[in-house]
């Protein structure tokens, strides 16, 4: 190797700088070449520039030397050289020649930026550097395997997902990815969720967001976020258009927060996706975000999950639903959203043609707020309601009666409720009347008429019981009474039997 070897040798990209001061053995094509450079970070690598100096005054030293010694030092022995290429060889296998190469710089990139930050390569980053989606959640990362992973990614073509959820980024690691999104076209989706992230690094994020082109879909749950955080991404997304998917759930928006928050939806012309659920926005905070969705002309999905809402939430949520036209999902899961609250809540959806997808499990719901909800869907004609999550609200015979019927006009119409097994007993009652009276060649009409000597359509409760065990019908004590209570609805003690021919 020539002197050349020696000289100190600067790469900048954008708003990066990178080098080493180390030796190292590089394979292209069926070569080796030994390579020396050194390097230093300028945006990205501040913290270093006190050993740089060093390391400058150590090069100048070894300068002086002699240059036989120093070709001596640098030249590999023979096992090394083929260790080295193997190494590369192992890790990066692809099918193109071309695509090897390219990958082959960015492992090595990465390799020594990691070696140069101190922070640990992560494997998974190496295995899958041909991949579309990078997925290192729960990695460890940390801030400086983030200033390692920036330093790669600010001229990747490739990555159009990064996950890096839960890897302490901190507001730091944080600062280095929205610098590298100054020159990376390409990634859309980011995942930066569980990083502890505090107030710091929401306003780093919402200065991103104001310069933002590219990324599309936003995820930053659970990072400490407060009411201050909220203003921060609310006045960088009032009138964005970039942002579709935003998931700021498990964070601490509260009133003001909320108040943010709503007038960023009234202002916003992009997101379709927004997550708000396990943040505290009740009352003002709740009814801001409430009127922001009322004049909001794109949101398509809205998670309010365990927010705490009760009936004033519900009732300002209903008033918005009058004039929404866009929202297709609601989830309201978790909340003290109550009988009284959904009838509310109805108060919109009697009106309302395009949402389609209601989630209220996990409220204090009963049976008289579902039967509330669906005599709604019922009468909205132009209802687009098809799926309906009540699953932990325990219903009655009565609603899944009339949620039979109703299904007879709306096939699609899908609800998830619970009901106790004596509810499923009762409900079979008339399929098994129908058929111990259809193999004696009977009907439900003929039973009734055969009762009725004088032809009054009418019978006693009482001889409609003794005929039904007289003739020992396959229904328990609890199963009769229940039809009893079906036939008798005002407890007269008498079954006018002409109403229920349709049952036959």
């Amino acid at each position: 190797m020539n002197s050349m070897a020696t000289t100190v040798g600067f790469l900048r990209l954008n708003h990066l700088y990178f080098g080493e001061a180390s030796l190292s053995s590089v394979k292209t094509g069926s070569e080796v070449v030994q390579v020396q450079v050194r390097w230093t970070c300028g945006v990205m690598m501040e913290q270093f520039e006190e050993e740089e100096e060093q390391q400058l005054s150590d090069q100048s030293d070894l300068l002086t030397g002699s240059q036989d010694q120093v070709e001596d030092e640098e030249k590999p022995s023979q096992g090394q050289e083929r260790n080295s290429g193997d190494e590369w060889d192992t890790d990066l296998e692809t099918d193109s020649a071309t695509d090897q190469k390219q990958s082959q710089s960015r492992a090595e990139l990465y390799l020594q930026a990691c070696q140069r930050t101190g922070s640990v390569p992560v494997s998974s980053f190496l295995r899958n550097l041909g991949d579309t989606n990078l997925n290192l959640n729960y990695y460890g990362v940390g801030p400086l395997g983030t200033k390692a992973l920036a330093f790669v990614l600010q001229t990747d073509t490739t990555i159009t997902n990064l996950e890096l959820e839960e890897n302490s980024l901190g507001p730091k690691g944080t600062r280095y990815l929205t610098e590298m999104l100054q020159t990376n076209i390409t990634i859309q989706s980011l995942n930066l969720s569980n990083n502890q992230l505090g107030r710091e690094g929401a306003y780093t994020i919402s200065k991103m967001l104001s310069e933002n082109y590219y990324v599309k879909s936003l995820k930053l749950s659970g990072n400490n976020f407060d009411d201050v955080a909220a203003k921060y991404f609310a006045d960088a997304l009032k009138g964005d258009y970039v942002i579709k998917e935003l998931d700021l759930s498990h964070n601490m928006f509260s009133f003001t927060g909320g108040q943010h928050l709503g007038h960023m939806l009234a202002a916003n012309v992009g997101i379709e996706v927004l997550n708000l659920s396990w943040n505290p926005l009740r009352l003002g905070g709740a009814m801001a975000v409430s009127a922001g969705l009322k004049v909001n002309s794109t949101l398509k999905q809205l998670d309010l999950s365990w927010n705490a809402f009760g009936q004033m939430e519900a009732e300002s949520l209903g008033q918005a639903l009058k004039n929404n036209r866009t929202l297709v999902l609601l989830d309201l899961s978790g909340n003290h959203v109550d009988d009284q609250a959904v009838t509310l809540l109805c108060q919109g959806l009697i009106t309302n043609g395009t949402l389609g997808v209601l989630k209220l499990s996990q409220n204090p719901l009963t049976n008289i707020g579902a039967l509330t909800l669906l005599n709604t869907v019922k009468k909205n004609l132009k209802s687009a309601l098809e799926e309906i999550d009540i699953s932990t609200v325990f219903v009655k015979e009565e609603f899944v009666e009339q949620l039979e019927e109703a299904r007879q006009k709306r096939p699609a119409l899908d609800v998830r409720y619970s009901a106790m097994s004596y509810v499923t007993r009762n409900l079979s009652v008339l399929q098994i009347l129908r058929k111990f009276l259809s193999e004696r060649n009977e009907s439900i009409m003929d039973f009734f008429e055969a009762l009725d000597k004088e032809g009054t359509t009418n019978v006693s409760t009482s001889d409609f019981r003794k005929a039904v065990k007289e003739a020992n019908i396959p229904l328990d004590h609890q199963q009769l009474n229940w039809l009893l209570r079906k036939f008798d609805k005002n407890c007269t003690a008498t079954i006018m039997y002409s109403e229920f021919a349709e049952l036959s």
